[in-house]
């Protein structure tokens, strides 16, 4: 493959990465909190608009994650150099799915049925599960970084 090709498959592979760790730290750092602040004691409320901001998301990111590992294998054929590093942000990565794959299909369902006194509880442990996959997904992006740089 040429330069040129290997390059923009880079540009296209960070891109995604960032654009995924990105809308993570932008909805836990900004979104989150101004709806805590917003809507105040109205639990019912905050749910009802989060729902509404998180719907239709999950498969947009499932594409995001798909394309993300599609480019980083292309970038891992063409150049095998330092793959463990690569292996260990695969890994992290993974995690980070399987996270997303719970808060998708186990974690939201749940909130939709929970009563008013069961939502604080459920919206505590969708901002741990955040945190987990924006930490996993951001060291995973800092290793891509550091084997480049090695």
């Amino acid at each position: 493959m040429t330069t040129a090709t290997t390059a923009v498959l880079a540009i296209i592979h960070v891109g995604l990465a960032a654009a995924w760790v990105g809308g993570m730290a932008y909805s836990l750092f900004v979104v989150q909190p101004k709806l805590k602040k917003y809507f105040g004691k109205d639990q019912e409320g905050r749910e009802m608009l989060t729902a509404v901001i998180a719907s239709g998301n999950r498969w947009k990111v499932i594409g995001l994650i798909g394309a993300i590992t599609l480019t980083g294998g292309a970038l891992l054929a063409i150049n095998r150099e330092h793959w463990w590093i690569h292996a260990v942000k695969g890994f992290l990565l993974l995690i980070a799915t399987v996270i997303f794959w719970y808060v998708s299909w186990r974690h939201w369902p749940q909130r939709v049925f929970a009563t008013t006194a069961e939502l604080p509880k459920l919206q505590a442990r969708l901002i741990a599960l955040a945190t987990t996959m924006l930490g996993l997904a951001g060291t995973a992006f800092a290793l891509g970084v550091l084997a480049e740089h090695l």
